[in-house]
């Protein structure tokens, strides 16, 4: 058994980049990684920005305010992504792309001249990240369902869906180790400005990328596509299910990011640099557990992948709650890290691959809901948590929440697969 294995992986390795070899998703994989790692950089700077400006003005309340900040940044996805899916079915998407990425260059921007110049405020981080989510609304359900018209083979799907989740991951290894060096020499605000010019990058892929132009279609009012969109997810089972698992675990999972300023200052009693360590080894179990999707030659057993995963997540973020040392938190997330990107990019390839075509942009915009919409009220209730219970238990507490639904998850998986493997079979993954 063991000898069979190690046989596989020269083989598996030769299938870790076959999407690549599809000319439009070389190129946006190459343009999107650069500003993926500029994003981060803001992401990190943003968190340790808020919790220095609260630790010195308002010290009692600088966790909550961390939760807040990041509710502010991820509430308008939550509000405005299933608008947003209609319009991406209707829209070009790279045109919505190309739009999105301008505009996050200029919030970028706006946050680096206002650090720069030593006026920045919490209102303005917050009026800012509002703008941002504002954006990332319309572009993830874009991005997402415009990876299908940059695949020629279909085939080639799951590779590409876990190729842009382990580009992403390779981002959020190397943005937050670059950020706590940038902010502990240069400040935050070089951070700002560094992912501002970040965006030429994607933009520049995205002028040259060419898919062929859909036929015009006679849509039914928005409306109307909106509740077609809800019923179509919540009458089908295995979509069902997968929704309620990633919104649940990205409820659960948001406490990592919120809180690892906390726990990076008060449990581990560090600096930036230990922030940007903590973060760059969930990065790194991120990046692993999308590379090993990436090598897996078929989407079929997928569904065990998943309830593996939302399980050990929850082992992983009930540990970290015990945990006082740096070195047992870092690999503890990197197992977190590896677990959350197997559950979340196996359920994208799942959706992806079973859904009807002229609905994949609003059940995108669902999955962006579930994974994004729900880590604004993970942020506030996290940090509410924190802030009277502590960071510590709050992380147990996610982790018993996550480990309940991995449970009702797996009692629903049969029903999962009756449903899954039809729809398989008809598209040649499975034989009859």
């Amino acid at each position: 058994m063991l000898v069979d294995e190690l046989l596989k992986v020269p083989q598996r390795v030769t299938q870790v980049g076959r999407a690549l070899r599809h000319r439009n998703f070389r190129l946006f994989f190459s343009g999107q990684i650069v500003s993926l790692v500029g994003s981060w950089l803001s992401t990190v700077a943003t968190s340790w920005l808020v919790y220095k400006l609260c630790r010195n003005s308002m010290p009692d309340q600088a966790t909550a305010m961390l939760g807040f900040v990041a509710f502010a940044s991820q509430i308008p996805i939550f509000i405005i992504v299933p608008f947003a899916g209609v319009w991406v079915d209707r829209w070009n998407k790279r045109s919505i792309l190309i739009l999105t990425q301008t505009a996050s260059m200029l919030q970028s921007f706006a946050l680096a001249y206002l650090t720069l110049a030593g006026h920045i405020t919490i209102t303005q981080v917050l009026f800012l990240c509002v703008v941002q989510g504002i954006i990332n609304s319309f572009d993830m359900p874009a991005r997402q369902s415009y990876v299908v018209e940059m695949v020629d083979d279909k085939r080639d799907l799951g590779n590409a869906i876990a190729l842009n989740s382990s580009m992403v991951h390779t981002a959020r290894l190397l943005g937050p180790s670059i950020a706590g060096v940038l902010i502990s020499t240069v400040g935050e605000g070089y951070c700002f400005l560094v992912d501002g010019f970040s965006y030429a990058a994607v933009l520049t892929s995205l002028f040259f990328i060419r898919t062929p132009k859909r036929e015009a279609v006679q849509h039914k009012a928005a409306i109307e596509q909106l509740k077609e969109g809800f019923r179509y997810a919540w009458g089908f089972p295995p979509a069902r299910a997968l929704l309620l698992l990633v919104a649940t675990a990205s409820l659960m999972f948001t406490s990592q990011s919120v809180l690892m300023p906390v726990i990076a200052d008060k449990v581990l009693h560090g600096d930036e640099k230990t922030l940007g360590f903590l973060l760059g080894a969930s990065g790194l179990g991120a990046l692993t557990g999308s590379l090993y999707l990436a090598s897996r030659e078929s989407i079929v057993g997928l569904g065990r992948v998943i309830l593996r995963a939302a399980t050990v997540l929850g082992i992983g973020l009930f540990c970290f709650g015990f945990s006082r040392s740096l070195y047992l938190c870092a690999p503890i997330l990197m197992i977190a890290g590896s677990s959350t990107v197997l559950l979340m990019a196996s359920s994208n390839t799942i959706l992806q691959t079973i859904v009807d075509d002229d609905k994949r942009g609003r059940i995108m915009s669902l999955f962006s809901m579930a994974f994004m919409g729900t880590a604004p009220f993970g942020a506030l209730l996290s940090g509410y948590l924190a802030s009277w219970i502590g960071a510590p238990n709050t992380f147990i507490l996610c982790g018993l929440v996550c480990l309940l639904s991995a449970w009702f998850f797996k009692r629903k998986l049969p029903g999962i697969a009756s449903h899954v493997r039809p729809i398989y079979v008809s598209k040649g993954i499975l034989s009859a």
